[in-house]
């Protein structure tokens, strides 16, 4: 169907036509496809269709939304011939994909998967690789396109929760190594602490030891003082007449003795 028999918004017009655009490359790119001989070559142009029609399946859900956006505000035949041309697309877009299922069957290559089905679903037979879209009515397209979008959409939501885990998990990590790394810090803080702590100690100890040795000097002198003085009186007492020991100051000297003078009597 024609663009201009399609009475549509801008953005539906800019989504069909971008749509459009997709479309024409693919059927460009499987023409250069046919005519490659090289494994290699073919593989890697396989890819690269396959990204296009990664964007076509986008974009014509996209067209469908707007098509159900709009739909109160246009006719009936005009949401008829909407709806109608997005089932046309629907069934193009499969006729591609049908046609690179056949292109990897014969290439034997498995690696490249346009929608990836996840774990636990069926890989397709070989009828349905050959099956191409020339042999299924509209209604099988219409059915196959939309589910292959909705397990590709599953597929999506699968990704999304395995990175919203992965997220999750690295939070968890930065939190828990932000938390250790604080810690440490603390840690080193506390042995700054420990080691100043140390050190004014030691140097306590120093300097009370200077303190008792000291005293201990000074006790000593003291002591030699008083056993000079005491050695002194001693000397003074046992020999009062010793001229070479001064007197001590405060100690009377001692007292001469008396004698007793006797007289006869004459007779």
């Amino acid at each position: 169907m024609a663009t201009t028999e399609l009475q549509m918004s801008p953005q539906l017009e800019q989504i069909h036509g971008e749509i459009r655009d997709l479309f024409r490359a693919l059927s460009n790119g499987f023409q250069r496809l046919d005519k490659m001989k090289d494994s290699s070559r073919q593989s890697k142009q396989l890819e690269e269709l396959t990204g296009k029609m990664r964007e076509c399946k986008r974009l014509i859900k996209e067209f469908d939304r707007e098509i159900k956006d709009e739909e109160s505000k246009n006719p009936p035949e005009v949401n008829k011939q909407l709806n109608d041309e997005k089932q046309s697309m629907i069934k193009e877009l499969n006729s591609y994909v049908a046609l690179r299922k056949t292109f990897m069957n014969t290439l034997g290559n498995k690696k490249i998967e346009l929608f990836d089905m996840g774990a636990g679903v069926s890989e397709p037979t070989a009828d349905e690789n050959v099956k191409v879209a020339s042999s299924m009515s509209n209604q099988e397209l219409v059915d196959h396109g939309m589910k292959t979008m909705d397990e590709t959409d599953q597929a999506i939501e699968r990704s999304k929760k395995v990175v919203e885990q992965t997220i999750e998990v690295g939070t968890q990590t930065a939190t828990t190594l932000k938390g250790q790394t604080d810690q440490m810090g603390r840690i080193v803080n506390e042995l700054d602490t420990i080691q100043f702590s140390i050190k004014k100690a030691s140097q306590l100890v120093k300097e009370i030891g200077r303190q008792v040795a000291t005293d201990k000097c000074i006790m000593l002198f003291l002591f030699l003082i008083v056993c000079g003085v005491i050695a002194i009186i001693v000397v003074k007492i046992v020999n009062p007449n010793n001229k070479d020991i001064r007197d001590i100051p405060g100690l009377a000297p001692p007292a001469p003795s008396r004698r007793l003078l006797y007289l006869r009597d004459p007779q």
